[in-house]
């Protein structure tokens, strides 16, 4: 009996070791597709120990291998596919077999796509975009603040640090972004980024297809995006097209030598961001603009590679259909090959014709950012008129006046669709708007109400609303990104209770809240006309307009009452005699000379 025993349990460990030595496929990229999406070609990237060796077959009505490609790296096998138009949703096997080899099987399935997946609305300027860092907002899940084999643990106090938000805590709070009067929502980025250190803000990616378990799944990603959506809000992904992070999985077996940028050997970028447009400049300049590395922790992706380019505009596709996203917020846009952008912009809107996608090019050069916008991406960032608008408000010498605001936005001519901006008062990388206005909540409710009201899709910081403040010299990360008070456990002052809260930044979260749900009603703001008037006296008045609605909306800087005459806006208040303080109700006579309050924005309703 012994002897049977140790003979079944030798069997066992023989079979489990045999078992275990058979080869598996690693990485099968995208994991799944979906039936009857625009583009009937899919490129499949197959990582597995030697899986060159092998040829792959499926047999699936409507699905064929096109090609397949073999390269220098034996771990991998790229496979182009077929779809057929009327293919069906299914499993189907990818056998991979060659004579004498130990062949591999892959189970890939093709999902049904949702109903009216492919007119999917993006966001547009009839939205207000709310962006946070979900490592800094909310804590909903303690238990996941850390996951066994990532290195960079949660330490709330360091500044760069990872500080334990989360989906679930975003989640928690979407009635609050709600009801703040936002209509999209954009979190940095939440794919995985199992970096060392710092691995928090997200734009480390080292997994394409993976979020960050610190965040929660994949599945709880998709979660997120539908309780969003049934609150009628939006999800923004954030990508990164031109790097990763230096543990990601593709660094230990590179596809191929040129998989990044000069061969993989660390090269940093100079940031000559003008090196690729320049009718002057050299060559050199520009291939070290768009493939020099950020940093060596960011190694440089080679968009010039189409294997690369197809793996990069194929994960953005994947994501959008799955989570269900109504755009992307592509970061350091320059940075990426131009050739690439153009055939990425491409395909996206080929297959959401109506999807969105906005730039970050950190120019504050007009003709920079509207090239981009000329060239290949529907919305840009429009840091030129963040700039001037927080260095008026701000200034105090003289140097920067709402003139220069009003210079700024006649210059919109130069855009081939200004108001498919997007205009932001603040945001990760900067130094929070109302440390910029030098702590003055009268200036800071000017650039708020400028920001929600000019021909433009406007974007607020998480905390702004609070009055959060930060250092504003030098660069100063942490001083940014503080945690969201109230989103854990244990907070003195609660930003989504009130609890705790100073009077000034109840009266800002209060402003921000009437006139952010005030512009869900406003067809002039979300799609009318503008005409703005040449400041004088450090004010400034413009107009909103179209066939239903008319609004004023009147800045003065002033520390004293400024009198204007109503004649010099004749074109907009002829036969008006008041307009309505869309924050207060209070009726504003608009006949003869008129009032501006010291240190105050109005907008008001014509009547």
């Amino acid at each position: 009996m012994k002897k049977t025993a140790c003979a079944a349990l030798l069997g066992i460990a023989l079979l489990q070791a045999a078992y275990a030595a058979q080869p598996t496929v690693q990485h099968m990229e995208p994991p799944f597709w979906w039936a009857g999406m625009q583009n009937p070609k899919l490129q499949l990237m197959v990582n597995a120990p030697n899986v060159a060796e092998l040829e792959p077959s499926i047999h699936y009505p409507g699905v064929q291998i096109g090609s397949v490609s073999r390269v220098a790296n034996r771990n991998y096998l790229f496979i182009d596919l077929v779809l057929a138009p009327d293919v069906a949703p299914g499993h189907f096997d990818i056998r991979f077999t060659a004579p004498g080899k130990q062949g591999l099987t892959y189970s890939y399935r093709l999902l049904a796509r949702d109903a009216g997946s492919a007119q999917r609305q993006g966001f547009n300027t009839s939205d207000a975009i709310y962006q946070v860092m979900p490592d800094r907002f909310a804590n909903g899940n303690p238990a996941n603040d850390n996951v066994a084999g990532m290195p960079d643990k949660a330490n709330r106090a360091e500044g760069n640090g990872r500080h334990g938000g989360d989906l679930a805590g975003m989640a928690a709070h979407l009635d609050y972004i709600k009801d703040m009067g936002f209509t999209q929502v954009w979190p940095t980025p939440l794919v995985e980024n199992n970096q060392d250190m710092h691995s928090y803000h997200g734009y480390a990616a080292t997994d394409h297809y993976k979020i960050d378990a610190r965040y929660g799944s994949n599945e709880d990603y998709r979660a997120f995006v539908g309780q969003a959506r049934s609150r009628g809000i939006g999800v923004i992904q954030d990508v990164v097209l031109s790097h990763i992070g230096s543990r990601h999985w593709w660094m230990k077996d590179m596809p191929m030598q040129d998989w990044l940028s000069y061969d993989g050997k660390y090269t940093p970028t100079a940031h000559h961001r003008v090196a690729n447009i320049d009718p002057y400049g050299s060559k050199e300049d520009a291939r070290n603009f768009t493939q020099g590395w950020f940093g060596p922790h960011m190694p440089d992706m080679n968009q010039t590679n189409p294997y690369v380019a197809n793996y990069l505009i194929q994960n953005n596709i994947w994501w959008i259909e799955y989570a269900g996203l109504s755009g992307l917020r592509v970061d350091t846009y320059g940075y990426s090959d131009t050739a690439f952008l153009t055939e990425w912009s491409k395909r996206l809107l080929a297959e959401y014709p109506r999807l969105n996608m906005v730039g970050e090019e950190w120019s504050t050069r007009i003709p920079i950012v509207a090239r981009w916008q000329a060239l290949n991406a529907p919305s840009m960032m429009d840091f030129p008129l963040n700039d001037v608008l927080r260095k008026a408000l701000g200034d105090t010498d003289g140097t920067y006046r709402l003139y220069d605001v009003y210079e700024t936005l006649a210059q919109d001519y130069l855009y081939p669709n200004p108001s498919n901006l997007v205009l932001f008062e603040g945001n990760h990388d900067l130094s929070r708007s109302f440390s910029m206005v030098n702590s003055d909540p009268a200036l800071l409710r000017m650039a708020l109400a400028f920001t929600l009201t000019v021909p433009r899709i406007p974007q607020f910081y998480y905390g702004t609303e609070i009055l959060m403040p930060s250092t504003v010299k030098g660069r100063d990360d942490p001083s940014y990104r503080h945690d969201m008070p109230g989103g854990w456990a244990g907070d003195k002052v609660n930003a989504f209770t009130g609890e705790g809260l100073s009077a000034g930044q109840r009266d800002m979260q209060a402003f921000v809240k009437k006139l952010a749900n005030w512009r869900k009603t406003s067809s002039a703001v979300q799609h009318g006309k503008m005409m703005q008037y040449g400041p004088e006296q450090d004010t400034y008045v413009y107009f909103r307009y179209d066939g239903k609605q008319k609004v004023m909306v009147a800045l003065n800087k002033n520390a004293k009452d400024i009198t204007l005459d109503a004649h010099r806006f004749r074109e907009m208040l002829a036969g008006v005699r008041a307009g309505t303080d869309v924050i207060t109700g209070q009726k504003v006579p608009l006949t003869g000379k008129f009032t501006l309050p010291a240190r105050a924005v109005l907008v008001m309703e014509i009547q």
